[in-house]
């Protein structure tokens, strides 16, 4: 077995126009910075593992009668619903008080069916193409954060730890690395159990290895976690600074991310944590109780995420460090539309994902899927690519420029606007003078050919058409434009009847338009 296969096996399989605005989203804070390794931010992600069910998690309030109509078995009653601030059209889960409380306090962004195309549904590659930054059908040997971190941190790891980064790159809580930090010069990061755990890492106390295959594999890893060594001194030395927290919930999660609180606080230079939630959002049956929606495995997975994350946030505000934190959660993939006969949701797509902290520009970004008609039997349609949101926070978090962050991600994506202000001075192009109907289509339903007209602030514009499956069938625009309403026919005749998503994507805003392709 590769190392890197066994790195994988043991690794965790584990508005703007919908943003609201304040007066202050514009300020610069701390300084403007130069660069990611010149600035104190961190990133912290957790990884939700199993596939988390993104309907019963952001309710669609605008569209609550389908989707009552597609999951009528495990649909969180309207009145169970938790309201959102200044936000009629979504709610969360009951479970979710803490995050709601964070949204409401201006803390929280969610972003709406992100994705990517021609997600096959299987955990093991969806959690690598998240990680390592992936198309779906290219094979990486590094992760987006291992790429980022020596791309920034020049020569290493020759040369570290020095008296610029003596810490750790990256940091993650549990027993074995994620891909997400692997870089072409080997990992940009050391585990670190939680709590108590931590010490004995440090210490090189470990249970002997089994005398097999595995346990050589398990050899090497040990020997690597002892390399990490010469940073042991400096990490005791942080966590003993913090001698007080803010309580925590008795979760694993919890205990995760309060060693994460507790390494930043004590003054540790590392850029990104990685922390795996408690549990497997894998809820192909048993989701809910049945009787009672907002009970069940999902809800006790939710209450978990959300009270853990509540916590941290309230101790990293205790420890003075809310200014410095940002977080983001993310699962492999989504869950469908329609529940299924087990009180439970199937393999899907698109999710919604998490930014929370102080700079996260509350709000929901995106549009909530269209749950009508024949849609409900559909997966729901990406409207980002996940790539968007880390090349966002690259360059509003970390300061990377635009063209370092391509270098990263090894392609330009979509600049997301989900952070209130930035150290890095960064702008972009307000278009919500476009209006709500960018992209529309004629006639739909159709039989062979429609023509689609859609609006563009100028510039790269993309239109993508995407089956049910979330698998790109045609891309029919793919250039520069002037700004204006363009139009372009297209012929569908080698596509089977159904529905069909089209996808515009133009700067900073996407639309996704429903089509209905029927027999001639």
């Amino acid at each position: 077995m590769r190392r890197r296969d066994f790195l994988k096996a043991v690794a965790p399989v584990t508005m703007l126009g919908g943003f609201r605005i304040d007066a202050l989203s514009r300020l610069p804070f701390m300084g403007m910075l130069p660069g990611a390794a010149d600035n104190d931010h961190v990133l912290v992600l957790v990884q939700l593992v199993g596939g988390n069910d993104t309907l019963n998690t952001v309710i669609p309030l605008e569209h609550f009668g389908d989707y009552m109509g597609a999951r009528s078995n495990i649909a969180i009653p309207q009145g169970k619903v938790l309201t959102l601030q200044d936000n009629l059209k979504n709610g969360f889960h009951p479970s979710l008080t803490g995050m709601q409380a964070l949204y409401n306090n201006d803390q929280l962004a969610v972003i709406q069916s992100v994705g990517y195309p021609d997600a096959d549904g299987s955990h093991f590659r969806a959690t690598d193409v998240w990680l390592e930054g992936a198309d779906e059908d290219q094979l990486l040997t590094t992760g987006w954060v291992g790429r980022f971190l020596s791309d920034t941190y020049a020569n290493f790891p020759a040369g570290y730890p020095n008296a610029d980064m003596p810490d750790p790159l990256g940091i993650q809580i549990g027993s074995v690395i994620s891909p997400v930090f692997q870089a072409t010069v080997g990992t940009t990061a050391m585990a670190v159990p939680s709590d108590t755990e931590f010490y004995n890492l440090i210490n090189g106390i470990t249970e002997p290895e089994p005398d097999t295959p595995m346990g050589n594999e398990l050899t090497y890893l040990r020997s690597v976690a002892r390399q990490t060594n010469k940073y042991a001194a400096n990490i005791t030395a942080a966590a003993k600074k913090i001698t007080q927290q803010q309580p925590y919930p008795d979760t694993q999660l919890a205990a995760q991310l309060r060693t994460v609180a507790r390494l930043i606080a004590g003054g540790l230079k590392t850029r990104v944590y990685f922390v795996t939630a408690s549990g497997f959002f894998d809820t192909h049956g048993g989701q809910v109780n049945p009787g009672d929606p907002t009970t069940g495995q999902h809800a006790s997975l939710l209450k978990d995420l959300s009270d853990s994350i509540s916590a941290f946030m309230n101790d990293c505000k205790f420890l003075g460090i809310n200014k410095q934190v940002l977080g983001m959660t993310f699962s492999e993939f989504g869950r469908r539309i329609a529940s299924n006969g087990s009180f439970g949701t199937d393999h899907g797509a698109a999710q919604a994902v998490f930014v929370f902290g102080d700079y996260a520009r509350a709000g929901v970004l995106g549009q909530n899927p269209d749950l009508s008609g024949l849609n409900s039997q559909s997966n729901i349609p990406m409207q980002y690519d996940f790539r968007s949101v880390y090349s966002s926070i690259l360059r509003d978090w970390f300061c990377v420029s635009p063209d370092d962050v391509s270098t990263m991600l090894l392609k330009d994506y979509q600049y997301l606007p989900f952070l209130k202000t930035t150290a890095c001075n960064n702008t972009y192009t307000d278009l919500n003078g476009l209006g709500d109907s960018l992209i529309k289509n004629s006639p739909n339903p159709f039989v062979n050919n429609t023509t689609i007209t859609f609006k563009t602030a100028g510039g790269h514009t993309l239109v993508q058409i995407f089956n049910a499956l979330g698998r790109i069938v045609l891309v029919p625009v793919d250039q520069d434009y002037t700004g204006g309403t363009w139009s372009v026919t297209v012929d569908t005749g080698r596509l089977a009847a159904g529905v069909y998503y089209a996808r515009l994507q133009n700067q900073s805003v996407q639309q996704v338009r429903t089509l209905l392709k029927v027999r001639g």
